[in-house]
């Protein structure tokens, strides 16, 4: 809903009915993951897509028989085995569960809340009801850290939600989470969708040099929030470098060191260590791979660099497990040259840790495009 927000928070303030459709379940080779939404608003104009353009029109037509009266608020699954899949274009070899819904100030108060949240970087999650008894459908908890707004109709799945929903928000995920009728967390019958919206991933870019640049305007290109730090003041600015959204001028071991402390280094943050001068590096590569909850830790240099920072870091006492953590010399092999192939190179080895990739052609493999590790099944709320 991220992408359709500022639109879907319009039409909501002047008081439309919108028909929204959310992803809320992928399976296989689906075109797109859990969360992705598109609008039908009462003039008939579609915003967003749940499918890249393989099921849109289907999808259109559910929703505007919703906002008709004609249809219900309905979860809708989309699948090569279906006969309607093809009808309506989806070849790609995936499923798609959509749940399409009316939204309105009446049956969505909290809508205002939610987007000011997103504008704001605060984190928020949405779950709703989208399959179970029909009384409960479509009724929804909106989670914040510190609160909780609305009700799904049951104190103990509201209880259990609000636990389970926090946990999700923290790893910055959204599920289908299944439960019993009254929150049951080994139960069936009930599944609800939460979506998360944590703050964007961090990306912190260590030396401002050229590289850096190129690889904060990636980063910033990636939806994460860019931090560019150096030492170096004469460097360090926010005219060498526009993109980044903020420049820091600090050495960069005591950097991470104080935003660590601070709780603003979790398992979404990604550290890029362009610096190689071993005064900067290898004080910060100290902290950085003491630091269990970091995505990913890449540092440039050459081989020689390389081998010389690794034994600089045993020296100081870095295990070899530790050592393991970092991508050293930092990226893919793509054959890059420019900072700005440099840039493509390292976001895709990041890319590839987040999601498991291997970095190797696709046209290389068979089967599937989307291992099954890459995407988001329903899951039940025992296993949170």
């Amino acid at each position: 809903m991220r992408d359709v927000l500022p639109t879907l928070e319009s039409w909501w303030s002047e008081g439309r009915p919108t028909a929204l459709a959310t992803v809320v379940g992928t399976f296989r080779s689906a075109p797109r993951q859990p969360g992705a939404s598109m609008l039908v608003g009462n003039d008939g104009q579609a915003v967003g897509s749940v499918s890249g353009g393989c099921v849109e029109g289907a999808v259109y037509e559910l929703g505007s028989g919703i906002l008709e009266g004609t249809d219900e608020a309905t979860l809708q699954r989309y699948g090569v085995s279906d006969d309607d899949a093809f009808a309506v274009g989806l070849t790609c070899g995936g499923i798609l569960d959509v749940y399409v819904e009316q939204v309105d100030r009446e049956s969505f108060p909290q809508l205002g809340a939610i987007a000011a949240a997103v504008r704001e970087h605060r984190s928020v999650a949405v779950a709703t009801v989208v399959s179970g008894p029909a009384d409960r459908i479509g009724r929804r908890l909106v989670v914040w850290p510190e609160e909780v707004e609305g009700s799904t109709g049951s104190a103990r799945l509201d209880d259990a939600l609000r636990d389970d929903v926090r946990g999700l928000l923290a790893a910055g995920r959204s599920a289908l989470v299944s439960y019993g009728t009254d929150g049951e967390r080994r139960g069936e019958g009930l599944q609800v969708f939460v979506e998360s919206f944590a703050p964007p991933p961090r990306l912190i870019v260590f030396g401002a040099i050229d590289f850096a640049a190129a690889v904060a305007r990636m980063g910033t290109f990636l939806g994460m929030r860019v931090t560019v730090c150096d030492a170096r003041p004469v460097f360090a600015t926010s005219s060498r470098f526009p993109e980044a959204h903020e420049v820091v001028v600090e050495w960069p071991h005591r950097y991470l060191a104080k935003e660590a402390e601070a709780g603003r280094i979790d398992s979404r943050t990604s550290l890029a260590v362009l610096t190689h001068d071993p005064k900067f590096d290898v004080p910060l590569l100290e902290v950085a791979l003491r630091l269990p909850e970091i995505g990913y830790i890449g540092a440039m240099g050459s081989r020689r660099t390389h081998e010389d920072r690794e034994q600089r870091l045993i020296e100081a006492g870095v295990t070899q497990a530790e050592l393991a953590r970092m991508s050293s010399p930092i990226g893919l092999d793509l054959g890059a040259r420019t900072p700005e192939e440099t840039a493509v190179s390292i976001a895709a080895e990041m890319i590839a840790q987040q999601w498991g990739g291997r970095g190797t052609p696709l046209s290389d493999r068979e089967g599937p495009i989307h291992s099954e590790s890459n995407v988001e099944p329903a899951i039940s709320a025992a296993s949170l």
